[in-house]
């Protein structure tokens, strides 16, 4: 079977994790320290801050921001749980906004229509490997005396008008396994905020500066060193790894140009780091998938049910119409993209897509 995801892991990634034990510092120690200094300078950002996982780094900027009860934040419901999970870890609700119907980020100009006296930020998700439109956003939380937080847990390169994903003021990222930069679990919160940047370092460390003695209320959110020298020769690999996927993507849009599907697409001036190859299939999603599984090639749905259609979300009252989010859920899959993806694989892939689609694209009739 060919998985949707595979880590690139190998000597290295062996080497770094036992010189970090040998050494008897496995937490806390210099790795960290490294590898934030240095995600910080790629990003091009001044404090990038490690933390246990993407999740919490989200959680951690809400919760930094000072939101709480009666607070709202904009955001989508086309994107994994943790953006809306996040929010409300704080007490404040998410307000959803419809997405573009071709990028699957969040549609720019839906956003001032939701924004009310309760609003404090806007949250949009970089999905898949593409920012979204920052500039737009931005000017609209300018406007409006907001601030804007990117999801940027699937975008680790990707940039947008020469800025890369992490520079937009603030930012979390996840270092999960199937990440683009993976440190098995693990994450990022990227800013130029003094204060925020102080106050989540405290955070993490159970609200400590000094041991024992704890300023603010605090959690055990912090990354090991262990994780950090796995993420150290990931970083180091990024580049080349953001290549390899963006060559298979061109050999899959190659491949799939004549079929009824709909291919990844992003805007001028941005790039695609592929997270995901995710293709609008239309309606008999489902049955490609299954007939994909059956011909040895594991795909994944991203995602079949949208945040603002889970069981608690629904039971905390929070409704919204969001057309092309549903449609979305119900017609888009996503083909196996990692970096050692050989050509023999990619073959399989192709062939197997290929069958199913014009198996299956009679009575479609859309690109969706």
């Amino acid at each position: 079977m060919i998985p949707p995801a595979r880590p690139d892991l190998g000597p290295e990634e062996v080497a770094a994790v036992t010189e970090v034990l040998n050494s008897g510092m496995i937490a806390g120690g210099r790795k960290v320290a490294e590898l934030e200094d240095r995600w910080a300078k790629f990003c091009g950002c001044k404090h990038a801050i490690a933390l246990s996982n993407g999740t919490v780094a989200l959680m951690s900027i809400f919760a930094g921001l000072g939101y709480g009860p009666g607070d709202e934040v904009i955001t989508v419901s086309h994107t994994f749980n943790a953006t809306v999970s996040s929010i409300l870890f704080t007490g404040a609700s998410p307000v959803f906004v419809d997405i573009e119907p071709d990028t699957y980020l969040m549609d720019a100009g839906r956003i001032e229509a939701v924004i009310t006296p309760r609003t404090r930020a806007i949250c949009p998700v970089s999905l898949f490997g593409v920012i979204a439109d920052m500039d737009a956003i931005q000017a609209i939380a300018d406007r409006h005396g907001l601030t804007v937080v990117e999801d940027a847990c699937q975008a680790h390169g990707a940039q947008y008008r020469g800025r890369r994903s992490g520079s937009f003021g603030y930012a979390a990222f996840s270092l999960y396994g199937t990440k683009n930069m993976t440190t098995g679990e693990g994450g990022f919160v990227t800013t130029n905020d003094d204060r925020l940047a102080d106050w989540i370092r405290l955070y993490r460390n159970q609200g400590m500066r000094e041991r024992y003695h704890h300023e603010i209320l605090g959690y055990n959110f912090r990354l090991t060193d262990i994780a950090a020298a796995i993420g150290l020769v990931q970083l180091d690999k990024l580049e080349r790894n953001t290549a390899r996927r963006q060559a298979v993507a061109r050999r899959y849009d190659e491949a799939f140009a004549d079929l009824p599907v709909r291919l990844p697409t992003w805007p001028d001036g941005r790039t695609h780091v592929y997270h995901q190859y995710t293709l609008g299939v239309g309606s008999t999603r489902d049955r490609i998938v299954a007939e994909m599984k059956d011909a040895g090639v594991i795909c994944g749905i991203y995602y079949p049910i949208p945040c603002h259609r889970q069981a608690y979300v629904l039971e905390l009252g929070i409704e919204a119409d969001l057309p092309n989010t549903d449609a979305a859920a119900a017609s888009s899959m996503s083909l196996p993209m990692y970096p050692g993806l050989t050509e023999a694989e990619q073959a399989q892939v192709i062939e197997a897509l290929r069958a199913s689609v014009l198996r299956n694209a009679v009575g479609t009739g859309d690109r969706s």
